[in-house]
């Protein structure tokens, strides 16, 4: 197979008249395309069917009941999930956060350049021409903008479907204590928050992964398969202070949000060392991707 080297689309004196490198790819064009494909519609429906689910799961095996995760020694948001529509909806994050959001991330960042080559597209954006860092930033932004959208439709759904089914109320802590619906929704919306900072790094190592190979599903189980390692390693105690260099020691600081007395310590550590991770990363995309010959 013969190789086809792609040039910078620099503009140069002999450009097009017109020609501007920033106004090719529009987000708003490149959004449009992720929408219509059909993995961002089949994951949406999973989101939003997540807490229907549950609910009918609590309709049929009865309420959890509340003995605090078998000896009252672990916080265990499932105790209270039918307190009220916020306590249904920090619950759906609870059982997601570990997994199931991981999935959207990697899918979103992951199939950006990647599906690209492997439709033997890739090069006929380039000769555009798309200048290489400007494909790659509309492509990182809303692949990034898609998963917010999945950590928000979760919650959002959840809080609608929760008060449906089990009113509105105030949110009831799992150590006791509780927090006015109004204060609720602020700690909540910060919970979702950090999660997605959180997530940062599978984005970035799937977006990485995304500009190394062609193969779409290559790059997203390869994100999804090292976050899970890094889960495993996390559960290693002997690793001892090791583990705080770990995205995957932090995942669940966000709880300390839904205390009382709001704590920032965890958070604060998790979200600094998931954007270091996430910053090397990308910037390792799109070095890499800038001497990258592209033949597909």
């Amino acid at each position: 197979m013969s190789t086809v080297h792609t040039t910078r689309t620099e503009p140069t004196g002999d450009t097009a008249p017109g020609y501007r490198a920033r106004r090719t790819l529009p987000l708003r064009v490149e959004a449009v395309r992720q929408l219509k494909r059909r993995r961002t519609l089949v994951m949406g429906a999973i989101l939003a069917a997540l807490p229907f689910i549950l609910i009918a799961a609590f309709a049929i095996g009865g309420s959890p009941d509340g003995d605090g995760g078998r000896g009252g020694s672990r916080i265990n948001l499932m105790d209270t999930a039918t307190a009220s529509g916020a306590n249904f909806a920090a619950t759906c994050l609870f059982v997601s956060a570990g997994f199931l959001l991981v999935v959207p991330v990697a899918l979103f960042c992951g199939d950006t350049v990647a599906s690209e080559a492997s439709w033997s597209s890739l090069r006929y954006l380039l000769a555009a021409p798309v200048p290489r860092a400007r494909l790659l930033w509309s492509k990182l932004a809303v692949a990034l903008a898609f998963s917010a959208a999945a950590m928000l439709l979760l919650p959002l759904v959840a809080l609608a479907a929760g008060t449906i089914a089990y009113g509105w109320g105030p949110l009831k802590l799992p150590t006791g204590g509780s927090l006015a619906a109004a204060d609720a929704l602020p700690r909540i919306a910060l919970v979702v928050a950090f999660i997605f900072v959180s997530q940062l790094v599978t984005a970035g190592l799937a977006f990485w992964l995304s500009t190394r190979t062609d193969a779409p599903l290559g790059a997203v189980g390869g994100a999804v398969g090292l976050t899970i390692m890094g889960n495993v390693l996390d559960a290693v105690t002997a690793l001892g202070s090791w583990r705080d260099l770990l995205p995957a020691h932090w995942q669940f600081a966000w709880v300390d949000a839904l205390q009382p007395q709001l704590e920032w310590g965890g958070m604060v550590k998790g979200a600094a060392v998931s954007l270091t991770y996430a910053v090397v990363l990308i910037a390792l995309a799109f070095r890499g991707f800038a001497r990258k010959d592209i033949v597909s």
